[in-house]
């Protein structure tokens, strides 16, 4: 039980990994002693990141990446591959969501960007290393969705509805490439990471003491025990799941 989320060995490829969530958990997967490839779109941000894994004693290869680009993903599992020789976790944690006045004001273009990075990326990312790993030893395939998937997501629909694809792909995926692949999804709620610098605090902490059992916004580190079960042993049974880690919302 003690080695139950153990990861010595294993190699975890993190999209948006280089801040937030995806950084904590890139930090939580070497800690237990996974190797980290860390994607995201600029390249100094992964290198920090990857620096503070080096310092843990694992390796860590940055890229720089723009997931809702079939070109860049298919680049990035070739280097991935390339480097480690496998992928043992992926994670889809590259996310997007801009504010927008009314939904008429939502361009074509913004739709189609939200869309590229929730969901079309992680789609493309899946498709390549979900079947290397069905192929050959397994893996798990992790994806970040949001509560945005299943709430009314005002001023957040286009992303919203793509998290909701997102949890559709997590239970297709699971069976496309079970049984040596795990697919799940974490559905997060609100998290005080840099995204929430833009946010109105003062009314933000008054909706979450009545709308949130917890009655806070979760901090980053939050996440990277549900993360670290999906990625681990821990659960081995486990494929097609939607775990809310949302602070009861």
């Amino acid at each position: 039980m003690k080695n139950l989320f153990d990861l010595s060995g294993k190699v975890v490829l993190v999209t948006g990994g280089s801040r937030g969530l995806g950084r904590a958990m890139a930090l939580g997967f070497a800690d237990q002693g996974a190797d980290v490839i860390i994607a995201s779109r600029k390249f100094d941000a992964c290198e920090a990141v990857a620096a503070e894994i080096r310092a843990m004693g694992r390796r860590a290869l940055p890229v720089a990446t723009n997931v809702s680009r079939w070109d860049d993903c298919d680049a990035l599992v070739h280097l991935a591959y390339q480097t480690f020789g496998k992928v043992d976790v992926l994670v889809n944690n590259a996310g997007l969501s801009p504010l927008y006045d009314k939904l008429s004001d939502v361009s074509e273009a913004l739709f189609d960007k939200v869309v590229a990075l929730n969901l079309k990326g992680p789609f493309r990312l899946s498709s390549l290393i979900g079947e290397r790993m069905a192929a050959g030893d397994g893996g798990s395939i992790i994806n970040i969705s949001s509560t945005a998937a299943a709430n009314p997501a005002p001023q957040a629909e286009p992303y919203g509805a793509a998290k909701a694809g997102l949890n559709n792909l997590t239970r297709s995926f699971a069976f496309a490439f079970g049984p040596k692949v795990r697919v799940n999804s974490i559905m997060c709620g609100p998290f005080l990471t840099d995204i929430s610098k833009a946010w109105d605090m003062v009314a933000f902490n008054q909706r979450a003491a009545t709308s949130m059992a917890l009655k806070r916004g979760g901090e980053a580190e939050e996440v990277v025990g549900a993360a670290l079960y999906f990625a681990s042993g821990a659960s081995s049974f486990t494929t097609g799941a939607v775990l809310r880690v949302d602070g009861g919302t």
